[in-house]
């Protein structure tokens, strides 16, 4: 196999992540068809205009420090590259949710890591690594808001149980790896060394050396229990404060239920917006809220409706507007988001290409 046929390779994976992109909008299209199945948009419609408005500025608010304490938690992990203050970091956060919210994917988290390289100099392989583990904490914590909530309620959906467990046990290994990995990274270094030798020629050693080392030592928060703790805490703050905001939104609209339920819901719509979807996770948010407000809530459809979509706009538009502006005030460009993908795609071509090289040089 040849250079030109390993290039090949390469497009036939962009095309596929095309595919990926347009099965995602598919999967929000089914999601948005079933959040909105059977309801009168008409009575949806006024229950959202005359809504109470008011009650949406203490839930921004709040949910903002939720955004800040997620800024002092990426600090904190990134501090074993080098200390980056929270002031400069906060709207690197505030683009990468805008990054998320606009285009598919989650391509806002390699944003993320390209802004930072490109401002503080930390190497995007490093920082993915911890915004990996971020995610894996992320995930945890939703999975515990559902589990704590099924004593106080009449539980998860039937149609969604299956959903949760399988993303319980993929969490939960996730995290078990990623630890084992950051407090013995010689096992890894002892399965790459010997594939490297066999695969990578010498003249791309050094950069895939450099890869792998930067991603291990962006798992070395990983290997305190102090610092375990300290990231776990901190997450579960980051989103009490969301459901906050939750609890605020729900004051705009004619119903009430515990916060124990918004606990339920929120931990449910973000293990489902895991799935691919149309940017802004439209649908797969929708759909798991709506279906827990009514079923665990007794809420009204229309209402739940009105509220769920109401809701996310709020999560989405003050976020998504101040990673905007912060986007344009760094200078940076909408190729940019290009530049970052193409950043991480250009590694994994070149370690693609150099292990055909290798299998020609072999084969001959």
């Amino acid at each position: 196999m040849s250079k030109f046929s390993a290039t090949k390779d390469f497009l036939r994976r962009n095309i596929f992540k095309r595919l990926m992109i347009w099965i995602g909008v598919g999967i929000s299209a089914l999601f948005l068809y079933q959040a909105l199945q059977g309801l009168k948009l008409e009575l949806v419609w006024q229950a959202i205009r005359t809504a109470n408005y008011w009650w949406i500025l203490p839930g921004v608010a709040v949910y903002f420090v939720g955004v800040w304490i997620r800024t002092w938690r990426w600090h904190y992990m990134l501090r074993q590259f080098k200390p980056v203050s929270i002031n400069r970091l906060f709207p690197v956060v505030c683009i990468g949710y805008a990054g998320n919210n606009i285009y598919p994917a989650r391509a806002g988290e390699v944003i993320r890591s390209y802004v930072l390289k490109k401002n503080e100099d930390i190497p995007i392989s490093g920082s993915l690594a911890t915004v990996l583990i971020e995610r894996v904490f992320d995930g945890l914590v939703m999975l515990l808001f559902v589990f704590l909530a099924l004593p106080f309620t009449s539980g998860i959906p039937l149609q969604y149980r299956s959903f949760v467990i399988i993303l319980s046990a993929a969490f939960g290994l996730a995290l078990v790896i990623f630890i084992g990995v950051a407090i013995n990274p010689h096992w890894v270094t002892r399965l790459y060394i010997p594939l490297a030798n066999r695969l990578i020629p010498a003249r791309f050693r050094l950069k895939t050396d450099s890869i792998v080392d930067r991603f291990l030592f962006g798992l070395a928060s990983l290997q305190s229990p102090k610092d375990v703790m300290m990231m776990f805490v901190t997450t579960i703050f980051i989103w009490l404060a969301e459901t906050l905001k939750y609890w605020f939104v729900m004051h705009a609209f004619d119903f009430s239920v515990s916060f124990i339920i918004l606990m339920l819901m929120n931990g449910i719509v973000n293990l489902f917006t895991t799935l691919p979807s149309a940017p802004g996770y439209i649908g797969t948010f929708d759909a798991p809220g709506i279906k827990v407000l009514v079923d665990v809530g007794g809420v009204d459809p229309t209402i739940a409706a009105a509220y769920t979509l109401v809701l996310h706009a709020a999560l989405w538009l003050p976020i998504t507007g101040l990673g905007i502006y912060y986007f344009f005030k760094a200078r940076l460009h909408w190729s940019d988001f290009e530049k970052a993908a193409e950043a991480v795609d250009a590694a994994e071509a070149e370690v693609e290409i150099s292990e055909t090289d290798t299998q020609s040089a072999l084969s001959e």
